[in-house]
Parts: structure tokens; sequence; C-alpha cells
């Protein structure tokens, strides 16, 4: 039996702010918060895609949030912006002076200031690390992603068990109402589990097992 945690949009709402106040990636008040009915929408102005992405997810992993609607804007300088060469020239060190990321297996394309990520790595995380570094860049206007994954072959029963072990792990009071369901790699999640951000855990720790290929996360959420 699953224990049922409520809250009201006031505390939802200064949970968010809470968790966001303390990364150190965001200034004091940079960015504002609203709930209604366990929806959140974030709204301000942020320096970066990747703050961006990081207070949308750092609001649904909050219990009792139902949604996010992250409304933030990046800001953009308005002159001395780098043309695509100096991007293309940045981007490159980012990725061989990070190192999760396999920097001679990723080629990087930049077009007026949109960045273009080609290759084939080993692991998810090789992959979000080379779009986290790239994103960090000034002066891109966008990312595309045409990293592919192609893991290690494994026997889908073990990546199967090895999935199952790590929700127990982060998630163990959902972890029983979660279907895990392995066919040549690909991963798909089932079943009903009650917070929004139970959903996203399992996911990421499906992306995080050795043998994975691909993860559809078809779980369904009470909150």
């Amino acid at each position: 039996m699953t224990t049922s945690i409520f809250k009201t949009d006031a505390q939802v709402r200064q949970d968010t702010l809470d968790e966001l106040e303390r990364d150190w990636r965001f200034k004091p008040a940079e960015i504002g918060v609203e709930v209604d009915q366990g929806v959140v929408t974030l709204t301000g102005t942020v320096s970066s895609y990747t703050k961006l992405l990081a207070a949308g997810d750092i609001a649904a992993d909050i219990a009792g949030v139902r949604g996010v609607a992250n409304d933030l804007t990046v800001r953009t300088p308005g002159t001395g912006l780098p043309n695509d060469a100096e991007i293309a020239s940045a981007v490159r060190n980012a990725l061989k002076w990070d190192p999760d990321v396999p920097d001679e297996k990723i080629e990087v394309l930049v077009r007026n200031g949109a960045v273009t990520l080609k290759g084939t790595v080993d692991y998810w995380y090789q992959r979000k690390a080379a779009c986290d570094s790239a994103m960090r860049i000034s002066g891109v206007g966008a990312l595309n992603d045409h990293i592919t994954v192609a893991p290690p072959r494994l026997a889908d029963s073990d990546v199967r068990d090895e999935i199952r072990k790590a929700l127990k792990r982060r998630i163990p009071l959902a972890a029983d109402h979660i279907g895990v369901h392995v066919a040549d790699g690909t991963v798909t999640l089932t079943g009903n589990v009650q917070f929004y951000s139970d959903r996203l855990q399992a996911e990421k720790a499906a992306w995080m097992t050795e043998g994975v290929r691909n993860v559809v996360n078809s779980l369904s959420t009470t909150w």
C-alpha cells in the first residue's frame, strides 16, 4: 500500500522555491513560481538553456507536483554574440574537457547559432553530458541532439533485473507498482505511481542502466 501525501498549492509552491534557492545555479528570487491544483508554472528570465531545463527538473521532482509549465525565457546578449566558428570551437573544447563525454565520437555542426551534435555513444549519460556542455556555451540559440546511444549488448533479463534493483533503491514505495518489460534493449515502464516525480525517477533509473537502448515511459500518475 502506497502512503498518500497531500500538499496544498501553497506548500507545493514553498517547497519548489526552497529547492530552487538551495541550488547553486540560481540567484535568490530569480524564478517566479505559481501553483494551481498541483500544476507548477515557472516564470522569469534565466541566463542559459541549461538553467531553464534544470529549473523544470527541480520542480517536477517535488512531491505533490502534478505537472510543470515551464514559461522561463533565456536572456540572450544584445551585442557581441560569437559567430558560428567561435561557437563551434567553444563547444568542441567543452566536450573535450568534460570527463563524461567521449568527444572523439561526437561531431559538432553550427548554423546561425543552432548547434547540432551527431555521433554514437555507449551510454545515455554520455549523450546527456554532451548536450548539457553544449548548452552552456554563450551564443548557442538552439540544440539539435542527433546523438545515438548504442550500448553494449546484454541479456534483456539482466537489464530488467538491474532496473528493478535501481527502482528499489530510488523509489522503494513505488517500485512494486511499476512493470518493467525489456525487448532487445528497449525498456517499457508500465503501471501507476502516485507522484509525477516517481515517474521521472523511474525513467532516469532505466536510462542509467547498462544495456538500455531506449526507454518508453508509459507510467500514469495519481498526482
